[in-house]
């Protein structure tokens, strides 16, 4: 084939264009591979900063007493000035609550204490601390240096009491078994507790009863009981002008305050955390947790052990209007109420239809009862553990869920169940199929009774959701133990009284609801 010359067409010939199609080819393919890298150099940028800034906050957890929730808060504080980001999930139970969601990874960090770990945790009474990191290393978790204090059980008493008893040390006690014993719940149950003590000490008291830890030194002190046990650097100790018995058999280990946390803390945070340690000496931690009580303000009490004046912190403490704490908490209760409500809906009115069949309905509604039968508390305890689960709102909807189940599924039942005979053969005579006569006239006829059992499983949700807090998901509950820890029934109105309110109006909703969905006849 013959190509006109270059010279004819006043051009290129077809070999030199070839030749230049292939260079701006090479050139705008080149260009494309800069531009590409540049534009990934970006977006990798732009994704690097919003994981940065979008990442999950550093979960630090406390007990349901004063101190832990003290130190979580100087945690808190400590971190935030290293730059890292914090959530403190306030009063989330015992010792063996907090423990599993350590290990779970629903929470990072938690103030504990050695006599506990080596006693409660480890099972390995009188462990080294060498012992107790390497136990705890095998789990994933580590601990800090103590923090420089040793917080001890102690029985306490009144001073008057015991000057006129002669009451100085726990072996007085044998002599007097008409001395009535209020101890916490934990404190009876664990390894170093209640019944190693009386056995070592040969104690019989004749009645024992558990009590709240806060709630112990109210009836302390009005002589509703007159032994209690209590933490050596409880600030009420003092101000009820208590008397501590002596530990004469050196039955009670050390209880060192340290801090746990998982080993994938970044080094920022394990260097913040462990900056903490031989900070705190056993005057000022009483301190500390006498102005948490005076103030009714853990985060307060642990702005004043780094100061004023310290110009290091860069998030100075700034105290939450109760109007914006009473949005969060009602927010985050409708939440947990409201999303497990549409879940057992969702269930348990196809569960209701098959149960009100027969057969294997009986066996849905024995379990559903069965589960309704289980503690509020219970079940939480039971659900944290498991893997899926852990310390989270959804082990709170998880529970809420289950709880909210019975009502529905046997308010359906019921309802389809004493629809009369003769208008179920009336349904078979218009040649309706099975689905049709169900969608069309057994559920509308059902409605009402459905809807009451709806209503009832709301109002329990409502209720119940107050425990959520419990395991540091949030909610009205959250006021309401704090109340109970500092004893402050002002406090514990704050929580109460919005739950109550709540509960009220979701009926008066149902009960408007019943008014529009169900007919005038229906309701008649």
């Amino acid at each position: 084939m013959n190509f006109p010359s270059a010279s004819r067409k006043g051009g290129l010939s077809p070999s030199r264009r070839l030749s230049g199609a292939r260079g701006q080819t090479a050139f705008y393919l080149s260009w494309r591979l800069r531009n590409r890298r540049s534009l990934f150099s970006a977006v990798a940028f732009l994704f690097l900063s919003a994981t940065l800034v979008l990442a999950d906050p550093l979960i630090v957890g406390s007990k349901k007493f004063t101190e832990s929730y003290v130190l979580a808060e100087i945690a808190k504080r400590s971190l935030e000035k290293a730059g890292i980001k914090v959530e403190h999930r306030q009063g989330m139970g015992g010792t063996i609550i907090l423990w599993e969601a350590l290990r779970g990874g629903g929470i990072d960090v938690y103030p504990e204490y050695t006599g506990t770990i080596a006693e409660e945790v480890l099972k390995q009474p009188g462990a080294s601390i060498a012992q107790i990191r390497n136990g705890l290393s095998a789990q994933g978790i580590t601990m800090t240096d103590d923090l420089g204090f040793n917080n001890t059980y102690a029985l306490v008493m009144r001073r008057d009491q015991s000057e006129r008893l002669g009451l100085r040390t726990i072996s007085d006690l044998r002599a007097h078994r008409e001395l009535k014993f209020g101890l916490t719940h934990e404190f009876l149950e664990r390894r170093d507790g209640w019944r190693p003590l009386s056995e070592r000490y040969h104690l019989a008291p004749a009645e024992v009863v558990a009590i709240d830890h806060a709630l112990g030194y109210s009836a302390l002190a009005k002589g509703e009981i007159d032994v209690k046990d209590a933490y050596s650097t409880d600030a009420k100790i003092a101000d009820y002008g208590l008397v501590t018995l002596i530990d004469d058999l050196h039955f009670f280990p050390q209880y060192k305050a340290v801090f746990l946390y998982r080993k994938t803390l970044s080094p920022q945070a394990t260097h913040a955390l462990n900056d903490l340690s031989n900070s705190i000496d056993e005057a000022r931690m009483i301190h500390l947790n006498s102005e948490a009580e005076r103030t009714k303000n853990y985060a307060a009490a642990a702005q004043q052990f780094f100061g004023t004046a310290d110009s290091a912190i860069t998030t100075p403490f700034v105290s939450e209007t109760f109007r914006n704490k009473l949005l969060r908490w009602v927010t985050r209760h409708l939440e947990l109420a409201g999303i497990s409500l549409l879940l057992a809906i969702v269930v348990g009115v196809p569960l209701g239809i098959i149960a009100s069949r027969g057969g294997i309905g009986h066996a849905i509604l024995g379990i559903t009862g069965v589960i309704q039968t289980i503690p509020s508390l219970a079940l939480l305890a039971l659900l944290v553990p498991l893997p899926f689960f852990g310390i989270s709102a959804r082990t709170a909807i998880v529970a809420l869920f289950l709880y909210g189940l019975l009502p529905i599924v046997r308010n359906t039942a019921t309802g389809l169940q004493d629809i009369a005979r003769p208008l179920r053969e009336s349904a078979i005579a218009l040649g309706l199929t099975a689905g049709q006569r169900l969608r069309k006239i057994f559920l509308p006829l059902a409605s009402r009774s459905i809807l009451a059992g709806i209503k009832t499983s709301a109002v329990i949700n409502i209720g119940t959701a107050t425990l959520a807090a419990l395991i540091g998901a949030g909610g009205l509950g959250e006021p309401i133990i704090s109340g109970l820890n500092l004893n402050d029934h002002a406090t514990i109105l704050e929580g109460a009284i919005p739950a109550a309110l709540l509960a009220l109006l979701v009926q008066f909703f149902f009960d408007l609801l019943d008014r529009v969905l169900i007919p005038r006849g229906l309701r008649l």
